[in-house]
């Protein structure tokens, strides 16, 4: 089974893809912000995948996957981005940041997201 940490500052979408991702077998956690994946990643770090939104409170999810990485050097979970923000330089600050894919929100349906989320882990 894999696990999923969801990062999310807006409730509803959060929750969404929760259910959707639960729904088709991974183990899910979530958190609202940067800090608060941040502190979940503390206690637990054996996440397969790592799911965050670009722009939350607090810090960018550029700044998230850098502050991850050098948080938890060994960590073996794959970062990718799930935005609505689509422009170039984000999509290029988060690859530079260490993620391994970009997916824009408005392009994708539930069900695309998690094909492409499994596309990028294979």
């Amino acid at each position: 089974m894999m696990k999923l940490l969801l990062i999310d500052d807006d409730a509803f979408l959060r929750d969404m893809y929760a259910t959707k991702f639960t729904a088709s077998g991974y183990l899910v956690e979530a958190a609202d912000s940067g800090l608060a994946a941040l502190r979940i990643l503390e206690s637990d770090s054996e996440f397969d995948v790592i799911l965050l939104d670009m722009i939350m409170p607090g810090m960018t999810g550029a700044e998230l996957i850098k502050e991850i990485y050098q948080q938890h050097p060994d960590i073996k979970a794959k970062c990718i981005v799930l935005s609505n923000q689509g422009q170039p330089e984000d999509i290029e600050d988060a690859k530079k940041a260490g993620a391994i894919g970009y997916i824009i929100k408005a392009e994708s349906v539930p069900s695309e997201v998690i094909k492409k989320v499994e596309a990028f882990c294979k």
